[in-house]
């Protein structure tokens, strides 16, 4: 297998009368697995967070509060929350381990996640789970921001063109805040779309 490669299948599931594609992941990461391939999986997952998404697989993360001790295990939860992805399994599934996990970026999307015994005579669970489709015709009145679609750099070229030093100068901390709280929304309206 080349050092580069990951061992990931995605298909798409098509859905008719209007409603979205959801883009599935099955993905191997196994423990000795190499940074060009870790990098090859955080880029697979990039390059599907605009699309409805349901990843799942053995990702050899022990994962608990949000945190790992190993560096890689680190890197791979920065990518999950730098995506917007979610975490529905909630049970340990291996020796107290969460290492079969799975992973949307829809919040709604995924729900009755339920372990159901292994296959054969794997250490493995099989993890069964629904595809909501209500949760995509739900409409809220309610507008958000879009980070997703937020144009960073133009974000950044607006708070760079403001001198901060000279804005901040004589201020306190509870002043150079409001000073900054009142820039911000006035960059993010032109910065970030609202959905």
């Amino acid at each position: 297998m080349d050092e580069d490669s990951t061992e990931s299948l995605w298909f798409k599931n098509k859905e008719n009368a209007g409603a979205r594609d959801i883009t599935v992941g099955v993905c191997y990461r196994p423990p000795d697995q190499g940074d060009g391939a870790d990098v090859a999986l955080y880029r697979q997952i990039r390059a599907s967070r605009s699309q409805t998404l349901v990843l799942m697989g053995d990702l050899d993360i022990c994962w608990k509060d949000n945190k790992a001790r190993h560096k890689k295990s680190r890197k791979f939860l920065e990518c999950v929350n730098d995506n917007f992805i979610l975490q529905m399994a909630e049970e340990p599934m291996m020796r107290g381990a969460m290492l079969d996990i799975v992973l949307t970026n829809k919040e709604g999307l995924v729900g009755n996640v339920k372990l159901k015994g292994s296959l054969g005579c794997s250490d493995h669970e099989i993890v069964e789970f629904k595809t909501i489709r209500a949760a995509q015709k739900m409409h809220s009145k309610l507008t958000t921001l879009d980070f997703r679609r937020a144009d960073i750099g133009v974000l950044r070229y607006l708070h760079g063109r403001v001198t901060w030093e000279k804005a901040l100068e004589g201020r306190g901390a509870q002043e150079s805040w409001l000073v900054f709280k009142d820039h911000l929304p006035q960059a993010q309206e032109q910065c970030i779309p609202r959905k």
